[in-house]
């Protein structure tokens, strides 16, 4: 009996800093679900109730963002709470490859709206006196419901039986197996990041390179062209939307940087919190556009006043007031 009070007494302290571990990341979990599911929704309710019509179709892909966001903070954080606390997955593999499947159609979709969004902001500067022609709200919303349809579509063959789902319990969250599908695997990363990050890093080379040109030639062969030229460029979600795609990889590079080592390594790295610090660091990047729009954006800020005045004290006033606009 002596023997077996010893050897409790003596594994008590390792058991409770293990309990103490897994409460604090099960609370950080259910702090990062509670700030996303939040943010975005004060995005989302901020963009459709202030919306001002032709001059917003930038608008379209900032929802198409938060409702990704949304959708991860509703489905997909917080089933990672409980196996935060006990390590283990106890849902059943149909729900982790449905979860790993949400996961990377959300990723995809997320990564196809950036490229919208620097696609629109090029076209504000390459056609500054044909944009609301070129760019109207039934043509962005086409595109919206064609990067979902194509997300969940590419993402789907892992769902349907093709690789078994992985539960990583370090981040504690289900992943799709990809390592068994090699082809297919390196065929949809090409799909998805080839023409993404070709088309961002062109179209903010050109934005940027223009900004440039203004700076040190008046560029004024036509006047009525360098007028429109010098307004869109002085609209400040140029920059917004380069601080947005910068954030967004940046939060999910360290991520992809560690899977990329253990893949092509075959060694997993065994160092304590590193899976979970990459993973929910990429995932912070799902409230962090919030304080870029707060930071960065008058037209979001008169936006989320006039809400929060119509919410808080019940009056209603007139958007076009108080919305800084194009």
């Amino acid at each position: 009996m002596l023997i077996l009070s010893e050897g409790w007494q003596s594994s008590s302290p390792s058991t409770d800093l293990l309990a103490s571990e897994n409460l604090a990341q099960a609370v950080i979990i259910v702090i990062l679900d509670v700030v996303i599911v939040c943010s975005n929704v004060l995005i989302i309710a901020t963009l459709v109730t202030g919306s001002s019509g032709v001059g917003d179709v930038l608008n379209y892909y900032l929802l198409s963002l938060a409702a990704a966001d949304l959708l991860a903070g509703v489905l997909v954080v917080p089933l990672s709470v409980y196996p935060a606390l006990t390590h283990s997955w106890a849902f059943g593999d149909v729900l982790c490859s449905i979860l790993g499947y949400v996961e990377a159609t959300l990723w995809a979709v997320s990564v196809y709206s950036f490229m919208w969004i620097s696609v629109d902001r090029y076209l504000a500067i390459r056609k500054p006196l044909r944009y609301e022609t070129v760019q109207t709200p039934s043509r962005c919303q086409c595109w919206v419901v064609f990067t979902w349809t194509t997300s969940m579509l590419a993402c789907c063959p892992p769902l349907l039986g093709y690789a078994q789902p992985h539960f990583d319990n370090e981040a504690f969250v289900c992943h799709m197996d990809w390592s068994h599908m090699a082809a297919y695997s390196v065929t949809l990363l090409i799909l998805v990041l080839g023409p993404t990050l070709a088309t961002i890093v062109y179209t903010y080379f050109y934005i940027f390179n223009t900004m440039r040109k203004m700076r040190t030639s008046l560029m004024a062969s036509d006047k009525e062209y360098a007028t429109a030229l010098s307004e869109n460029l002085s609209n400040p979600t140029h920059l917004m939307s380069f601080i947005l795609v910068m954030t967004f990889w940046l939060s999910w590079l360290p991520f992809i940087g560690v899977t990329l080592y253990e893949c092509l390594t075959g060694h997993r790295l065994d160092v304590p919190f590193v899976h979970f610090s990459v993973f929910w660091l990429g995932l912070c990047n799902s409230f962090w556009k919030f304080l870029i729009y707060v930071a960065m954006s008058p037209h979001f800020r008169a936006r989320l006043r006039l809400l929060c005045v119509s919410l808080c004290c019940g009056v209603k006033n007139n958007a076009n007031e108080m919305i800084y606009h194009r």
